[in-house]
């Protein structure tokens, strides 16, 4: 018997970009709370959210509860080393 080695949802990369206002930034996950502004977090492992696969090292626009959660379960990277 074979296996499918394809992958159902290609790479954040890969896929086209939500429509909506070409200036404004997507946020993905849960959404924003009242007055919330959202956090910019870069992912230390591969997560899916809302069925797209966002790959180690991408930057994605989450609500601050999410980052929060995000963080609180070490999947979000480490800042790196300042000189």
């Amino acid at each position: 018997m074979a296996t499918n080695s394809t992958s159902k949802n290609p790479p954040a990369a890969d896929q086209p970009a939500p429509s909506g206002d070409p200036g404004t930034p997507t946020v993905v996950g849960p959404p924003l709370g009242a007055g919330q502004d959202p956090e910019k977090v870069r992912l230390a492992h591969h997560l899916v959210i809302s069925g797209r696969d966002y790959l180690p090292g991408t930057e994605v626009l989450v609500s601050p509860d999410y980052a929060r959660q995000l963080r609180v379960n070490g999947y979000v990277a480490r800042e790196p080393a300042r000189r």
